[in-house]
């Protein structure tokens, strides 16, 4: 799976580089000089970083063989991305990226299946969104949205791949009376 790890913006300048809408929590990591960059749209890239620097909090970044304004506004819009097996895994376990938890399945403690996570939001609180029902013609699908909380979300297993959720009447089905 790739991930967004900065997207491209306006030039810096006339030599080349741009500034990086940085969407990584390690961008000295993630664009330290020589490393490469996929990109989306793949024909943009692999970008490999030459240099990068901040300047009023903004990250600029050169890459190989694009040495002026017109070559670097035309990398305008483009993602750099990654591969999410590239990540290390957390030392905490309780701690998961995105990637691993969209896809999930969701079970109650009682091993009832009642939908995937198909998205996780940060909105001050952590949303899981999850979708209910079966997708395709004629079949209803829903999606609600549990907090990503101990409380509620007892259990992850990654391996197993379920994500148990233990909450109240209504939490998961809107239509329960509470």
């Amino acid at each position: 799976m790739q991930l967004v790890v900065g997207r491209i913006g306006r030039p810096h300048g006339l030599r080349g580089d741009v500034s990086v809408e940085v969407r990584t929590d390690e961008p000295d990591r993630r664009f330290a000089p020589g490393t490469a960059l996929a990109t989306d749209p793949v024909s943009a890239g692999p970008l490999v970083v030459e240099s990068r620097r901040w300047h009023s909090g903004i990250l600029l970044v050169r890459f190989e063989g694009v040495t002026g304004r017109d070559q670097a506004e035309e990398l305008r819009g483009t993602m750099l991305v990654i591969d999410s097996d590239d990540i290390p895994p957390s030392d905490d376990p309780d701690e998961f990226y995105d990637h691993q938890l969209i896809g999930l399945t969701v079970v109650k403690p009682d091993g009832e299946t009642v939908g995937e996570v198909s998205d996780v939001l940060h909105h001050g609180q952590d949303l899981l969104v999850v979708r209910r029902g079966k997708a395709g013609a004629g079949a209803g699908t829903t999606e609600v949205y549990v907090p990503f909380v101990k409380a509620l979300v007892p259990e992850v297993d990654l391996v197993k791949g379920i994500l148990v959720v233990d909450g109240p009447a209504g939490l998961l089905d809107p239509d329960e009376i509470v």
